[in-house]
């Protein structure tokens, strides 16, 4: 299949790409492929390098936020990889194509020798709590870490805090994670969110908590969590219900957070190379989308579907 490849751009083939199947859509924004073609004024890139594209693919380039690395947060909005209306007018198509033409400012490089399959993933669930881990400075050796939830981006926060040296704890509604989280993902503790008793013997005792649960869920038993001064992000979308007393006591904080910018994800994907941290993953091919979906809403997979995209259209 032959690409046009425009100035100042970046195509490259989708050998392998990723996207977290849900109910609502294929989020076809986590990819990682192969370059094949460089326009004549790219410079960071070239043909054969493994690259990825996460969940923008461009942004107004101005604005205060796009000046210090924060693009995702882009004052006239960044465009989203699939589903938006770029600046030329065409609309995003997203991932689950033969090619994909990009700027190469939006491109990020997979380091050699870790695997696309993994590589994809991080793009989103993986950035979404490697950021706000980074911008409340998490990686502190020895400081302790709660994580809400074991899916895709819970997984990643475990795995995430272990290599910056933290005591992780995992909450869960379901038993059937204990095992997974501490003998898989080498968590050092396992609560049952609903078991009152556990909850109480861990009174401040958490310097932060990433909640990546997204269905509504109470607040004020993990604010009781932290210590003073301790820090909640949320990453997943509940409804949030909390008393005020739950920050008085304390001076605890809660945050939401984002995907990160280009720098970060950047940054991201080295720390994972270096420290051998990979995504747990399923790989499979674009016919079983549909049984994918299905077990998705049965809480079927663990942790993160991969789709190989170039074996699939063959």
């Amino acid at each position: 299949m032959s690409l046009e490849v425009k100035e100042d751009c970046l195509g490259w083939a989708a050998r392998d790409s990723s996207g977290f199947l849900s109910p609502y859509n294929f989020a076809r924004h986590e990819i990682a492929g192969v370059v094949k073609e460089v326009g004549s004024n790219v410079h960071r890139f070239k043909v054969g390098q493994h690259v990825g594209v996460g969940t923008y693919v461009n942004s107004c380039k101005e604005c205060e936020n796009c000046n210090v690395d924060r693009e995702v947060h882009c004052e006239k909005g960044a465009i989203s990889t699939f589903n938006s209306v770029d600046k030329d007018g065409t609309v995003t198509k997203g991932g689950y194509s033969s090619y994909y033409v990009v700027q190469e400012r939006y491109c990020v490089r997979i380091p050699d020798g870790y695997p696309l399959t993994s590589a994809a993933p991080l793009l989103c669930a993986g950035i979404t709590v490697y950021s706000p881990m980074m911008r409340h400075k998490m990686n502190q050796p020895g400081k302790s870490l709660g994580v809400i939830g074991l899916g895709g981006l819970g997984h990643s926060a475990v795995k995430f805090g272990k290599a910056f040296g933290l005591n992780v704890t995992v909450f869960s509604t379901s038993m059937s994670k204990k095992e997974e989280a501490l003998n898989l993902l080498g968590a050092d503790i396992f609560v049952v969110s609903s078991d009152e008793q556990q909850m109480k013997t861990l009174a401040n005792s958490l310097d932060f908590i990433i909640d990546t649960a997204s269905g509504d869920h109470p607040f004020d038993p993990y604010m009781a969590l932290l210590k003073t001064a301790g820090t909640l992000v949320l990453v997943g979308a509940p409804s949030v219900k909390l008393s005020p007393i739950s920050l008085l006591r304390g001076m605890k904080s809660i945050s939401r957070s984002a995907t990160g910018g280009l720098k970060e994800i950047q940054e991201m994907l080295d720390f994972c190379a270096a420290h051998k941290i990979y995504p747990e993953i399923e790989l499979i091919s674009i016919p079983y989308i549909y049984e994918a979906l299905e077990r998705l809403v049965k809480r079927g997979v663990k942790y993160r579907f991969a789709i190989e995209i170039e074996k699939s259209l063959k």
